[in-house]
């Protein structure tokens, strides 16, 4: 998934985004609103986490939606 595909799925991400950092407010969310910058910068404020490592974690949690947007899409071809 990229980032463009999270701004067009954004309401639809921020549950998953309080999921794994609960420390994000509703503001927050609507603030970020898809842009990748804008999370790493709120995680940093948030969370105290140093630039290299919010990316880190950001990056990490993008390649883990990959599967469920696949399954949410209908898909049913698993490797």
């Amino acid at each position: 998934m990229n980032w463009d595909q999270i701004e067009g799925k954004w309401k639809e991400m921020k549950g998953q985004l309080r999921e794994k950092w609960g420390n994000l407010t509703d503001d927050d969310l609507e603030m970020i609103a898809g842009r990748r910058d804008q999370l790493i910068g709120r995680l940093q404020i948030r969370y105290g986490i140093a630039n290299e490592e919010t990316s880190k974690q950001v990056d990490e949690f993008v390649s883990s939606l990959k599967p469920r947007v696949k399954m949410m899409n209908g898909a049913t071809h698993q490797s």
